[in-house]
């Protein structure tokens, strides 16, 4: 039915709309990586960044991912070296349990990041997920000052967090 010249019927998006705005929000988090990577972090400023291990082009160790096969969350704030962006992908030298690691992450495996300083964070779906979960998700905090590791879970950080589901129709 026409409405003024418009198409009334929910025509299929061909344009695919929910993944330009994943581009464009993962977009804000590359661009608070090259700020970081440019600057140093500024004031309280720090990032917990959740990515899937499983997710192509991710590169960390094997004991890492013997420890977290599925996800893992590093924290971005004293502790962190080698910081090097690219319009694709981060790497990110991080001490877990004393033991130094150089982990290369996709920006289209991440699935979450959040500055707790502001209160300000965005979550990503992954497509494929699915496939990657089948049990509860491992988590970690890299920090030397919390000497390696600590469980978060998405509940466990305050503040809000935009998911693009709640925009999108079923």
């Amino acid at each position: 039915m026409d409405y003024q010249g418009f198409n009334t019927d929910m025509p299929h998006d061909q344009m695919r709309y929910d993944r330009l705005t994943q581009d464009a929000m993962r977009g804000v988090v590359r661009k608070a990586l090259e700020k970081v990577q440019e600057d140093g972090l500024p004031g309280e400023h720090h990032f917990f960044i959740t990515f899937m291990t499983q997710a192509r082009g991710v590169e960390i160790s094997d004991v890492l991912m013997g420890r977290y096969p599925q996800e893992m969350t590093i924290v971005m704030q004293h502790q962190f070296w080698g910081l090097e962006v690219t319009e694709k992908e981060f790497q990110i030298g991080l001490t877990f349990n004393k033991m130094p690691e150089r982990l290369k992450i996709p920006f289209s495996a991440v699935k979450g990041f959040f500055d707790p300083s502001v209160q300000f964070g965005l979550q990503f779906p992954i497509e494929g997920e699915a496939d990657l979960i089948g049990k509860a998700i491992d988590t970690v905090i890299s920090e030397d000052e919390l000497d390696g590791q600590v469980g978060v879970t998405s509940e466990s950080l305050p503040g809000e967090v935009v998911s693009l589901d709640t925009f999108r129709n079923k």
